[in-house]
């Protein structure tokens, strides 16, 4: 939902953890030169990563959210999931493939410049400026989640807004890529191996390589056209059927056009008494009904139908 400023609280949220991403990325780039850490130089790839991640998840939110018209007349929902797509492809292909080819290389053969202390106060900081990020992330989680009605974890699981589960996966996948680095740059220097440092180096790889696949399934997903959840088809479906003239819900269909955007289109079967003027009336009050009581709800299409007459005595078998 957009504030005063017309600034979604999802855009916000990625504006936050993109800026925090600017800062560290450089740092550890700095901090990695300096040292010849081949985890610290993981490190400000995945910063680089993320922060490419984040302007394309801005681009994603700002292109989505332009009204409809004759061309596109169910609006620009799914660009969402195209810019989302292509923000969890560059942290697979640059973020993943950098870090895991330089840990390699690393283990190969690499040394140590022998000044560890620049990458440590950097790791600290890292740490609580990434870590801020993702406390205002699970803080708009757990606010929609509050308004769903539904457990924060699930909502996370469920929900078609990718650039929320973008943000609080690649911070939290940050923290996580810290505490690796960290440990590479300790058992290197208590060891005197440079191997901890790049098999650190690739675990960051690793890690990336997992957070862009599961992003990048989920997109693919929803732009191939994904169902509601099943709590919500059950809502859905109750809501038609308890409707005075209905009969059966033949067929329900819903497809996610947008985080905030779903299509309904479903086959009715009404009473046979049922009259013209009573068919329109249940159909304006199915619409009413599924707009209030689900307000993503903003395509609604119902198609009546009749049961099939049951054969008559004496008709051939």
């Amino acid at each position: 939902m957009p504030d005063n400023n017309g600034v979604s609280a999802s855009a916000r949220t990625v504006l936050v953890a993109g800026a925090a991403n600017v800062g560290v990325g450089i740092a550890k780039a700095v901090a990695g030169l300096i040292s010849g850490s081949a985890a610290m130089l993981a490190e400000a790839a995945h910063s680089v990563a993320d922060t490419a991640s984040q302007l394309l998840l801005f681009t994603a939110l700002r292109r989505s959210d332009r009204p409809p018209h004759g061309r596109h007349p169910f609006g620009h929902g799914k660009e969402r999931y195209v810019w989302s797509l292509l923000a969890a492809a560059f942290t697979f292909v640059v973020g993943a493939g950098f870090s895991i080819a330089h840990g390699v290389v690393t283990i190969s053969g690499g040394a140590y410049t022998g000044d560890y202390l620049a990458s440590y106060i950097v790791l600290v900081v890292a740490f609580g400026l990434e870590g801020g990020a993702l406390v205002r992330s699970l803080r708009q989680v757990r606010g929609e989640a509050r308004r769903s009605r539904t457990p924060p974890r699930r909502f996370l699981r469920l929900t078609a807004d990718t650039t929320v589960r973008a943000v609080v996966m690649e911070d939290s996948a940050a923290l996580v890529g810290l505490v690796i680095a960290a440990l590479g740059l300790g058992l290197s220097q208590l060891t005197g191996r440079v191997l901890w440092d790049g098999l650190a180096s690739v675990a960051i790889g690793l890690l990336l390589l997992v957070i862009a696949t599961v992003l990048a399934r989920n997109n693919m997903s929803l732009l191939v056209g994904r169902a509601v959840p099943d709590r919500v088809h059950t809502a859905i479906h109750d809501e038609l059927a308890a409707l005075p003239t209905v009969h059966r819900v033949d067929t329900l269909l819903t497809m996610q056009l947008g985080p905030d955007d779903i299509l309904v289109a479903a086959k009715l079967d009404f009473r046979d008494e049922a009259s013209a003027a009573e068919i329109e009336a249940a159909a304006a009050e199915a619409e009413r009904r599924l707009c209030a009581r689900h307000p993503g709800i903003r395509h609604v299409f119902l198609d009546p139908t009749r049961s099939a007459a049951p054969p008559r005595s004496g008709d051939a078998q």
